[in-house]
């Protein structure tokens, strides 16, 4: 007799398929998108619209896809270790933090390279994080909302914090940036420290099932034979780099490693090393998606995907919030 939940699991088994083709088709628009017309398939052809293509239209691509994986991954992260859905880097002052420490360096070290930059904006995500999951250890179990809202304070000061100190050397036009993810200025080049961020988004996959260990808290790590202390560095290194790496690169993306998460979740369960490849391509497909509708909505004008994503985000996750949980087998 065939099991009652059957349908339902050839239609889990058809999600990464779904998106898989669903990405192909948004990756062939982005390549076709812009004020220029060209064909995706000048890209295999000499001459100004294959160069289009090879130094804006593909990285373009690559860096919408690469920085929405790999912040879909950092908020499943911070969301297993914190024990805690409503949480993600811009709603904990990750990214707050990331945004201070490039502007304590372009401050204090002007000339810095680049992986000085990467290095200081990481240690102060790092630093923040820590600090965020040290304040929520003192908030009541019973009260999973006071969480969020304390990230959303605490991030905040954090931000208020860093508009001041570019208010008084007139740098506010680089808080904006770095806050606003936005990939007009992604060209070849110029975006190739999210390959690293993509990178450190693989390597949440190996610690996935120490990390949902770690996230039934200490003790319980500890009675598993499982270091917590070290877990919980990885985690957070993890999500550091990763945040770090994107406002570095495109500004901060609100709602990516919230939403996605979430929605993963909701349909195909709570086991972290089996969800996190369907959380990064969902999160690579809807930022490319923000980012195409942006594209298109005031063409040949752009508005920034991290505004797009920020509308859609919060109807989906209200949506998600009063709708009914989906029943899986």
């Amino acid at each position: 007799m065939r099991p009652h939940h059957a349908p339902l699991q050839r239609t889990s088994a058809l999600w990464p398929i779904v998106l898989a083709v669903v990405l192909l088709g948004l990756v062939a628009g982005s390549l076709v998108t812009g004020a220029a017309n060209v064909s995706a398939l000048d890209l295999f052809r000499r001459g100004e619209s294959g160069d289009i293509l090879l130094v804006s239209r593909l990285p373009r691509t690559l860096a919408t896809i690469l920085a929405g994986a790999s912040l879909a991954v950092a908020g499943v992260i911070m969301q297993t270790l914190v024990r805690n859905r409503f949480v993600e880097p811009a709603t904990t002052g990750t990214g707050e933090c990331a945004a201070l420490g490039l502007l304590a360096t372009l401050l204090l070290v002007p000339g810095a390279p680049l992986l000085a930059k990467m290095a200081i904006s990481s240690a102060a995500a790092f630093a923040g994080t820590a600090i965020f999951l040290a304040l929520v250890r003192r908030l009541p179990p019973t009260q999973p909302l006071l969480v969020p809202l304390t990230g959303i304070v605490y991030g905040g000061i954090i931000g208020s914090i860093s508009i001041f100190i570019a208010y008084e050397n007139d740098l506010l036009q680089y808080i904006s940036v770095w806050m606003n993810g936005e990939f007009s200025g992604v060209l070849q080049g110029r975006y190739e420290l999210l390959w690293a961020s993509g990178t450190a988004a693989l390597a949440a996959y190996f610690y996935a099932d120490q990390f949902t260990v770690a996230g039934f808290g200490k003790d319980t790590a500890h009675g598993l034979g499982l270091s917590y202390r070290t877990v919980m560095i990885a985690g957070l290194s993890i999500v550091a780099l990763i945040t770090s790496f994107t406002v570095l690169t495109v500004g901060m993306l609100p709602f990516v490693g919230l939403v996605v998460p979430n929605i993963i979740s909701r349909f195909r369960g709570d086991n972290t090393k089996e969800t996190l490849p369907l959380v990064a391509i969902l999160g690579g497909v809807l930022v490319l998606a923000s980012d195409l509708v942006g594209r298109l909505i005031r063409y040949p004008y752009e508005i920034p995907a991290g505004t797009i994503f920020g509308v859609l985000g919060t109807g989906v996750f209200l949506w998600l919030l009063f709708a009914r949980p989906t029943r899986r087998g």
